[in-house]
């Protein structure tokens, strides 16, 4: 009689595969989403040596000063990139003033977009662009060439902050990417 007995259906089998296959979907999203929020998340704190935005320079400047030394790089594009001045020294407060040229040897209009960060990364909270040309896509057409600035200053607070008032230098690095099917700023 043992042998006709019947093993105890097991319920919930449904249940179980709907829960891990919506975990697996959600870390997939997560996964997706991490990127712009990572993003958002340096430009506001300036993690990583992130350079921040702001909208304009403080008011105080002090009389310390700290020479800004500039890089540009392209990738996967037929363009040269360089700045117009290797550095600049300027006081905390104080907005600097630096442009940048860009040559499309291609044969093809090309749109590309400057990712940016600065070294040491100790610095990013402190630097802060008010324009920049890597705010926004840009396409160059085939031979052209455009100079492209950048207005920017280091905050006082630099000076003060343990992890930064050791550093004379604050090097800004560009980086040109292309971007595919993206529009023109």
């Amino acid at each position: 009689m043992a042998s006709d007995r019947k093993p105890p259906r097991r319920k919930g089998h449904g249940l179980i595969a709907t829960i891990c296959a919506g975990g697996v979907f959600s870390m997939v999203g997560l996964a997706y989403a991490a990127v712009p929020f990572y993003r958002a998340f340096c430009q506001a704190t300036g993690f990583d040596g992130t350079v921040r935005r702001v909208e304009r320079a403080p008011a105080q400047v002090i009389d310390r000063k700290i020479t800004v030394r500039f890089d540009a790089n392209v990738r996967d594009l037929p363009w040269s990139f360089t700045p117009d001045q290797v550095a600049q020294t300027i006081k905390l407060g104080q907005g600097g003033l630096a442009f940048f040229t860009v040559t499309n040897h291609g044969t093809a209009p090309l749109t590309g977009r400057a990712a940016y960060n600065v070294a040491p990364e100790s610095a990013g909270p402190y630097f802060l662009k008010t324009q920049c040309f890597c705010f926004s896509n840009q396409t160059i057409q085939p031979g052209q060439t455009e100079r492209f600035p950048v207005i920017y200053y280091v905050e006082p607070k630099f000076a003060t902050d343990l992890n930064t008032r050791m550093f004379q230098e604050i090097t800004l690095s560009y980086t040109f990417f292309p971007v595919r099917g993206g529009a023109a700023a």
